[in-house]
C-alpha cells in the first residue's frame, strides 16, 4: 500500500509542457512529460473539435526514460509510431468527413493530455494525468485577408506582412466545392501571396447554372495582379488525374495542373 501510494502520488504530480504553445498549423512542437517514474507507460493524446462539430484524435504509446521524461522518444504504437514531432497532428484516422478550418482567422484548438497506460480508446471517460490547450494558426500575424466578389468572383487573397513584392500562388480546390482558405492563408503566412478561388460553385455558377469557363481564372489574374517576384503557380487538388506538364512554355503563360495536391509553376 506505500508503495501504491508514493506511485499514486507521483502521477498526480505529473508535468506536461506543450511549445510553443501558439504557433502555425505546420510548426513542429515540442512535446514534454515529467515527473513519472522510469519505464512508466503512458499515452499522448490530441483532440481537436472542427466547427462542424466533428471530434479528431491522434495519440502515441511511449514509456518514460531513466529520469522520469518522455520527450523526443519514439512512439511505441497507437496512431503513428517513431519519433514524429508532428504525429498528434497528422495522424488523425481517415474519416469521410474532411477536417477543415472554416474560418482561418481564429486559431485550431487542439488539447494534448497524458493518460496512464497504453491506452487506444475510451478517452472521453477517463480522466487524465494532466493536459494542456495549445494554439495552432493557419494565419500568421500580419497577413492580410482581402475577399473578392466583384466580376462574379468568389475568391480570398492573403498577402504576406510588407511591402511585396511576393511570389503568387493560385489556390484551387476540387470535390465537394466552396471557398476553402486555409491552405493559401498558411502559404501567405510563409510568404507566399495566395489567391483562394471558389471555381465550382462561385456566385456566377450559382446565378447561371453553368460551369465557369477558362476566362472566370484569367479576369481573375489579369484583374487582380499584384507585385509579384519570380513565378506564379496554380495549386490544385481533384479527384481527376494529373495532366502531363508541357515543358515549353512562353513568358506569361498559364500552365494548368490538375491532380491530387499537384504543384505546377511557369515562369512570368
Amino acid at each position: 500500500h506505500s508503495a501504491q501510494f508514493r506511485m499514486d502520488r507521483k502521477q498526480c504530480c505529473v508535468k506536461l509542457s506543450v511549445q510553443p504553445s501558439r504557433g502555425l498549423m505546420d510548426e513542429k512542437f515540442i512535446v514534454l512529460v515529467q515527473n513519472v517514474w522510469p519505464g512508466f507507460q503512458l499515452t499522448v493524446h490530441a483532440l481537436h473539435q472542427c466547427e462542424d462539430g466533428h471530434s479528431w484524435e491522434a495519440f502515441g504509446h511511449y514509456a518514460a526514460d531513466a529520469t522520469g521524461t518522455v520527450n523526443e522518444d519514439p512512439s511505441l504504437g497507437g496512431t503513428y509510431s517513431g519519433v514524429e514531432p508532428m504525429g498528434l497532428l497528422w495522424s488523425t484516422p481517415t474519416r469521410p468527413e474532411l477536417m477543415r478550418k472554416m474560418n482561418v482567422q481564429t486559431p485550431m484548438e487542439v488539447t494534448i493530455s497524458v493518460y496512464q497506460g497504453h491506452q487506444t480508446e475510451g478517452f472521453v471517460d477517463q480522466v487524465p494525468l494532466a493536459g494542456v490547450l495549445v494554439e495552432r494558426w493557419y494565419m500568421a500575424p500580419g497577413v492580410r485577408r482581402i475577399p473578392i466578389t466583384e466580376g462574379g468572383l468568389t475568391a480570398t487573397l492573403f498577402l504576406p506582412p510588407g511591402p511585396g513584392p511576393f511570389p503568387g500562388l493560385l489556390d484551387l480546390w476540387g470535390g465537394g466545392g466552396k471557398l476553402a482558405e486555409y491552405r493559401a492563408s498558411l502559404l501567405a503566412s510563409h510568404g507566399i501571396a495566395s489567391l483562394a478561388l471558389d471555381y465550382l460553385t462561385p456566385k456566377i455558377t450559382i446565378e447561371t447554372r453553368k460551369m465557369v469557363g477558362i476566362e472566370y481564372f484569367e479576369v481573375n489574374l489579369i484583374n487582380h495582379r499584384i507585385t509579384l517576384s519570380g513565378f506564379e503557380s496554380i495549386f490544385t487538388a481533384s479527384r481527376v488525374g494529373i495532366e502531363s506538364p508541357r515543358s515549353s512554355l512562353q513568358p506569361g503563360e498559364i500552365l494548368w495542373g490538375f491532380g491530387r495536391l499537384s504543384l505546377v509553376s511557369c515562369s512570368m
